[in-house]
């Protein structure tokens, strides 16, 4: 069995991610392609799409979430991605298992809902989101007055599990802030999730973005079980890692050369790439690996790839005319890293703030 060597790894997640060159898809495309963005912010998705795409402009995807082309959703791993509104139908029937667990088990909220009839509570929330959309807030007093023993957040945080509820505009909208406002799923998109949505189309779906892959690496992404036994259907490809582990792939996915130059890249905050495998060590060394989810809050800053693997972190700093982009990397950059680095940051910084007047890249020293 042919052993697919770390680099080549690397290689072949690049490519699927639209990581080795900038693509010509449009930004729906794109969403398409990657199965959907790590959205639990409102704006990472935005980066994400710049990263990856050859002429990407903030209005591509703000449009497309105003006239409901994407939607934002909890679904792969109980966390808000942005996805199509195809995928939107497809995908949320397929993750309800893992909402019905988080009512089940939340332990901030699980007592207060304990017992409650779900066929009551998500009746009474759509007839409540079919007079108009509601924010959580909102939510929480109006079905109290149903079930006045209950917490009003505990019951909200039922209904978002249970319904299938997408935050509306201006929520995510570039240039706009808003607080998460939810609609069903059903009605602001105008049509019914999918009746009998292909976990195996997605499965398929999941290699042509992230693979090859194992079928532990498959669960991380989804977070749903039993999935082995519905990879034996695929008709896919088998490799071995260097460590012996069974990868599973399509039959004609690209698998480029392990040498083929990768170019800097600017990573969204919570960018999927870094997220979506068990095994992470394809895109990051485990002293990396720790060092970033070993985060505040288990916040992931924008962090960047040097050589395709995770080199370093990134934030923007706007006061007044002047919008600063300061790199903290990992390691000492060598001279011609660091001036790749720094052009693809003004990059960012034009893209970012392209109406201040002063741009300004800063690649911290790393400490000795």
């Amino acid at each position: 069995m042919t052993v697919l060597g770390l680099r080549e790894l690397n290689r072949a997640t690049l490519e699927r991610q639209l990581l080795l060159r900038r693509s010509e898809r449009s930004a729906v495309e794109t969403i398409d392609h990657l199965v959907g963005m790590q959205a639990q912010a409102p704006f990472p998705p935005y980066f994400g799409l710049w990263t990856r795409l050859a002429r990407f402009q903030p209005d591509d995807l703000a449009q497309r979430l105003l006239d409901r082309s994407v939607v934002r959703i909890v679904l792969m791993r109980g966390t808000v991605h942005l996805v199509s509104a195809a995928d939107c139908l497809r995908l949320r029937p397929l993750v309800q298992p893992i909402m019905d667990g988080a009512v089940r088990t939340n332990t901030q909220h699980r007592a207060e809902i304990a017992g409650l009839d779900h066929a009551e509570i998500t009746a009474l929330g759509r007839e409540l989101l079919d007079e108009q959309p509601r924010t959580a807030a909102q939510l929480g007093p109006l079905l109290a007055e149903r079930w006045p023993d209950r917490k009003p957040a505990s019951l909200a945080f039922a209904l978002r599990n249970l319904l299938p509820l997408v935050q509306i505009p201006p929520r995510a909208v570039w240039g706009c802030s808003g607080q998460p406002t939810y609609a069903t799923a059903e009605t602001w998109l105008g049509r019914p999730l999918a009746a009998e949505p292909s976990l195996e189309d997605v499965l398929r779906r999941y290699l042509a973005a992230f693979g090859p892959a194992t079928i532990a690496d498959m669960q991380a992404w989804s977070g749903l079980r039993g999935l082995k036994e519905v990879v034996p259907r695929l008709d896919l490809r088998t490799f071995r890692d260097e460590n012996g582990r069974q990868l599973l792939d399509l039959p004609d996915a690209p698998r480029p050369d392990p040498d083929v130059p990768s170019p800097p890249r600017f990573l969204a905050p919570f960018d999927n790439v870094l997220l979506s495998h068990k095994d992470r060590s394809r895109v990051m060394h485990e002293d990396d690996r720790k060092r970033l989810f070993s985060m505040k809050n288990a916040v992931l800053p924008g962090t960047i790839l040097v050589d395709g693997f995770l080199h370093g972190t990134w934030r923007l700093d706007r006061r007044k005319d002047t919008a600063t982009l300061l790199i903290e990397p990992y390691r000492k950059l060598t001279e011609a890293g660091a001036d790749a680095v720094a052009l693809e940051g003004r990059r960012l910084l034009q893209f970012a703030e392209p109406d201040a007047a002063d741009h300004d890249v800063r690649i911290t020293s790393v400490a000795a």
